[in-house]
């Protein structure tokens, strides 16, 4: 094994400029450190990203998309129609509104739900349907809508890790349907924790402000209402602060990784991992953020598992994550009858990804020694 004095390379890493940080301890002082003017802000400059739709922000990516489901109108009976190849969260919100989760298969070249196989997956109790944007490449966006028209379905898309993602030219989240996005730390844009809900009108809006905060309505200086059914899910102005600092560096942070991206398949390039079968992620410069740059490798030729090239990778000081078990065999959706076979592409590629490193801190030597290790780990285990 090639032994190296290289730092450690996480397989993520925040990119918080000093300014934003600067702008943290102005909160901190101000006396305001809840919801305030800095949420307001930052919902304002996220409406004009998205070309002037309202948005509402949360504490996460999560709570979102349960809002989007319950101002669809989903809930006890109804079926939303998801991926099993996602985190957790999905298909746990789904439950969470009393609906029960439809799963559709992935394309193997696209790693998102499959839209050729959508349509056999409608009944008449589907409501919705909830796309996933893996690593941050969307679905085909025209399918997808064309498909929830013809059919009177809703569409809320689990967009969390997608900002900065676009399709034809438009920006994710400036058209379509619901459009829910994440915050957590190791996104793209982050605000520590917290999310974002993009919506089609001012009613809508205004109810996720009142799912946002026990469903209060506050009328004059002392009169207080309560007409929905709401929770604690607001952003505090400290993480809002955050996320305005972010935003405003969005279009770098995407064209560096979209660079870091290229560096990794020129780096693989006749290598010993792609020789060996080592999978690559779709090559999509135009539409995709780049959120993460995961393989797949080929563990009927590999003579490693799966943690043990993780091991092996680490102790070359390169971090890496795992993005996603296909989640329909965890023990909550086996419960509820799912089991191995049923989505055979979703199980395959679950058992064999590796996130790699992609941050906006990195290099393209950084890239270069990644890629390096899995070479090194595939002509001593191939």
């Amino acid at each position: 094994m090639t032994q190296t004095s290289r730092p450690f390379l996480p397989f993520v890493k925040p990119d918080i400029d000093e300014e934003t940080i600067q702008g943290v301890v102005d909160v901190l002082r101000s006396g305001w450190i809840t919801t305030g003017p800095q949420n307001q802000q930052f919902e304002a400059e996220l409406s004009a990203y998205f070309g002037g739709r309202p948005v509402r922000a949360f504490n996460s990516g999560t709570c979102t998309m349960e809002i989007a489901l319950r101002i669809a109108g989903v809930g006890d009976g109804d079926e939303v129609i998801t991926t099993p190849m996602t985190w957790v969260s999905t298909a746990n919100v789904i439950l969470e509104v009393g609906a029960t989760p439809v799963f559709v298969d992935i394309d193997p070249a696209t790693r998102n739900m499959d839209l050729n196989l959508l349509e056999a997956a409608i009944t008449p109790r589907t409501k919705a349907i909830m796309p996933v944007y893996l690593a941050g490449l969307p679905v085909d966006m025209d399918q997808l809508y064309e498909i929830a028209r013809k059919h009177k379905l809703r569409v809320i898309e689990d967009a969390a890790q997608a900002f900065g993602s676009t399709w034809k030219g438009k920006r994710i989240g400036s058209f379509g349907d619901l459009v829910s996005f994440s915050f957590h730390a190791n996104k793209n844009v982050t605000s520590i924790e917290g999310g974002a809900l993009v919506m089609n009108n001012d009613d809508e809006a205004e109810l996720a402000r009142k799912y946002r905060l026990q469903g209060i309505t506050r009328t004059g200086m002392d009169g207080m209402d309560c007409d929905v059914l709401g929770g604690k899910y607001n952003l505090t102005d400290v993480a809002a602060r955050v996320g305005l600092g972010q935003l405003r560096q969005v279009e770098r942070f995407t064209q560096k990784r979209r660079e870091l991206a290229r560096a990794y398949f020129d780096a693989f390039e006749g290598g010993a991992a792609v020789k060996l079968g080592v999978g690559l992620p779709p090559e999509n410069f135009t539409d995709s953020n780049w959120h993460m740059f995961q393989i797949a490798l080929p563990l009927d030729r590999l003579k490693l598992t799966r943690a043990e090239f993780m091991e092996q990778m680490k102790a070359r000081g390169v971090g890496t994550g795992l993005h996603y078990p296909a989640l329909h065999l965890f023990t909550l959706y086996r419960a509820r009858g799912f089991k191995e076979g049923m989505f055979p592409h979703s199980e395959r590629y679950g058992a064999s990804t590796v996130t790699l490193p992609l941050f906006t801190q990195m290099s393209t030597d950084d890239v270069a020694h990644v890629v390096a290790s899995i070479n090194e780990i595939c002509a001593q285990h191939g």
